[in-house]
């Protein structure tokens, strides 16, 4: 595989030209199940499996355990912004630096799964209740000023979960594990 294939399992997130209601069904759809697949996926592996990194220099499958949640926390904050503001300029954060960190690095992994369980189950519950206009809300993100509206990141969130989870999955089939 070449890295660009490790680094992107799934290729990288194509927004539609025009989201449907049925793109925003299948995101949340997913969002719903993605905590319970991960831990599906997840739930045989060993601690050395666990510090094994999906590719050279990159993250250990925990920390990229413990990455969706940091994200998905981020995410969810920002969908309150957004529909509590007026185009907010969102707190962007240093992911890399994240997964440095001790937690990031040593802590069990179903402390972020238990933890993603909670938030998009919260997450899916707001997300379902929002209204067209709603949708249309946006933030702003500080790397470009680039406007991203909350039915775009419902999508960008669908791909990330599916993009990490890939991650994991393809090094899992790559050393025989699964």
């Amino acid at each position: 595989m070449t890295i660009e294939e490790l680094k992107y399992p799934i290729g990288k997130f194509n927004i539609p030209e025009k989201i449907t209601k049925k793109n925003i069904e299948d995101w949340i759809s997913l969002l719903e199940r993605f905590p319970q697949e991960l831990e599906f996926l997840t739930r045989e592996l060993s601690e050395n499996q666990l510090d094994t990194p999906y590719r050279e220099n990159g993250w250990t499958i925990r920390q990229v355990v413990h990455h969706c949640y940091d994200s998905h926390h981020n995410s969810y904050t920002r969908f309150k912004w957004a529909l509590t503001e007026d185009k907010p300029v969102i707190k962007a954060y240093f992911e890399e630096r994240w997964a440095e960190l001790h937690d990031s690095k040593s802590a069990p992994i179903l402390l972020s799964i238990d933890g993603l369980k909670a938030l998009h189950s919260k997450w899916v519950y707001l997300l379902r209740g929002l209204s067209e206009k709603d949708l249309e809300k946006s933030f702003i993100h500080p790397s470009g000023n680039e406007e991203v509206s909350l039915k775009e990141n419902i999508g960008i969130y669908a791909w990330h979960c599916r993009h990490h989870y890939h991650h994991i999955e393809q090094l899992m089939i790559r050393k025989g594990w699964k």
